[in-house]
């Protein structure tokens, strides 16, 4: 009879065990993410850079796994597809270029959370999430306006899509808000990959006087920036801190704070919240768009109030 009670406790011993083993592993799920960048790939010092550099945070400090796909040859259905069957919480994608294979894999894969930057979904499982960046490019053409000694500065664009457009109305709106007399030079590069094209663009605006070029172009605009230090003008970097692509160009960036947004989704799955398919949309408020630090030149205290004006109210 002992022998047999002991038998008994040995194993409800071990179904407990196993019970205790099972909850253990279902707390302590490690939260993991899929990533396809810009055609651009990694290394853009930009968008896509940011992106990265916002699920490496999450990486080191909540915990989190993540792995990436850069789509070089524009198959971004293959790309996610790809990181879908690795069994990730989320996927996530860069630019209007992904919302079509993102909003078709999620259709095909209706269980699956996704997350698009830059432009907007209708799908139940497509939480979007855009940036207002005039307001981030309105200081900087703030900025340009109180400082053109030559009353001629420039914007080169990337491709003629309303995110860049974007850009463009806001760094005009914030050079003339200041200086009445300043012309805004404005030409689009129709890509956002040639960093050649982006440096023929700027020697144009240098020969019709440009003293301060700003760019919203990915690679294309790296060559911008080169350029401008080259030619011996200034420049404005975006999306991430520039400065380092051009040390005696690039006065300072506007950031737009994509690592910042998806470290944010990273943490909602950690606290074990749901994505709802939301459009979340990030503005100077929200910590979504801003300014890198300025260097290179030194504002005047009137100067320097009337950007802090913009950022505060």
């Amino acid at each position: 009879m002992k022998q047999f009670l002991v038998i008994v406790l040995i194993g409800i011993a071990i179904v407990m065990s196993g019970c205790s083993e099972d909850n253990s592993q279902k707390t302590d799920k490690e939260i993991s993410a899929g990533l396809v960048v810009t055609e651009s790939g990694l290394g853009d010092d930009s968008f896509s850079d940011s992106a990265f550099q916002g699920l490496e945070q999450a990486r080191d400090e909540l915990g989190v796994t993540f792995d990436y796909r850069e789509p070089f040859e524009g198959d971004f259905v293959a790309q996610m597809e790809e990181l879908i069957t690795q069994d990730h919480d989320v996927i996530m994608g860069l630019s209007y270029n992904a919302q079509a294979a993102m909003e078709q894999l999620a259709e095909e894969y209706p269980e699956q959370q996704f997350v698009l930057i830059d432009a907007v979904s209708d799908k139940d499982n497509v939480t979007s999430i855009t940036f207002k960046e005039d307001e981030g490019s309105y200081l900087i053409g703030l900025i340009a306006g109180m400082r053109t000694k030559s009353n001629v500065v420039g914007f080169i664009g990337g491709e003629r899509i309303e995110v860049v457009k974007k850009f463009e109305r806001g760094f005009k709106e914030g050079v003339q808000a200041v200086n009445k007399d300043a012309e805004v030079l404005v030409e689009y590069a129709e890509t956002f990959d040639d960093d050649a094209l982006g440096a023929k663009l700027t020697r144009e605006m240098v020969n019709k006087d440009a003293d301060y070029v700003f760019h919203a172009a990915g690679f294309t605009g790296v060559g911008t920036l080169k350029e401008a230090e080259k030619q011996g003008i200034y420049a404005f970097g975006v999306d991430s801190d520039q400065y380092f692509v051009a040390e005696d160009a690039v006065v300072t960036s506007m950031m737009k704070n994509v690592n910042i947004a998806l470290y944010d989704i990273m943490k909602r799955l950690v606290n074990d919240e749901q994505l709802t398919g939301e459009h979340i949309e990030l503005g100077i408020e929200e910590n979504g768009v801003g300014l890198a630090p300025i260097r290179l030149i030194e504002l005047t205290q009137s100067q320097q109030q009337r950007i802090d004006q913009e950022v505060n109210q």
